[in-house]
């Protein structure tokens, strides 16, 4: 079963710490409960300095997500922002020097058996940068990457791999990256990178 748009969000904000109280879905039948994340190791404190590296991909993440959605939400170095009527989430580690771009999917408990195998075939072929993921009893679209080596082009393609594992679950399963199956989505991708490569840099020539 897909998240309601209401529940990607509020489930959003409760990763993210956005939220001021206690998340309430909107019915019984739609409702998801938030993560719950009692059983994960304490995160570490903030280090005290941040290194030239990945302050710089920081910054990036951050002119990138400002451009894709002038009403993105930030929290620290974790921002919540929407792309065409998906929403993305990117969580960093300064500490541990990684980035990653989530997005929930659906739930995982509700997938029958094959449906997961499916997941697994797609991870080796379809889904190349991004991959899908079960964590908190939902499947996720997932792209990781080490913070200081971050290129733009790195971010923005892995933004758009994320976004299309999400929008092709169920039916093609793909990234929309290169495949071994041929097809057209690799130039799809490409041609959407290169219009949010493109606008990038006119917004920093303004």
């Amino acid at each position: 079963m897909s998240l309601s748009r209401r529940n990607r969000i509020l489930l959003t904000l409760s990763v993210l710490g956005l939220t001021g109280g206690s998340v309430h879905m909107a019915s019984a039948q739609d409702a998801l409960p938030p993560p719950d994340f009692s059983d994960e190791a304490p995160i570490p404190d903030a280090p005290t300095e941040i290194s030239p590296e990945n302050q710089t991909s920081l910054d990036m993440i951050a002119e990138v997500i400002e451009a894709l959605d002038a009403e993105a939400a930030r929290n620290g170095n974790n921002w919540q922002f929407t792309l065409e009527e998906q929403m993305l989430i990117v969580v960093t580690d300064a500490n541990a020097g990684r980035m990653r771009i989530i997005t929930p999917i659906a739930e995982s408990n509700t997938l029958p058996e094959e449906a997961l195998e499916r997941l697994m075939q797609a991870n080796f072929d379809t889904a190349l940068d991004a991959r899908y993921a079960i964590g908190q009893g939902l499947v996720w679209s997932v792209f990781i990457h080490p913070l200081d080596s971050l290129t733009t082009r790195d971010f923005a393609s892995g933004v758009l791999q994320t976004k299309s594992l999400a929008d092709t679950f169920g039916t093609t399963f793909s990234s929309g990256a290169l495949n071994y199956g041929g097809g057209d989505s690799a130039g799809i991708l490409e041609e959407q990178l290169k219009e949010l490569l493109e606008q990038l840099e006119q917004n920093e020539a303004v």
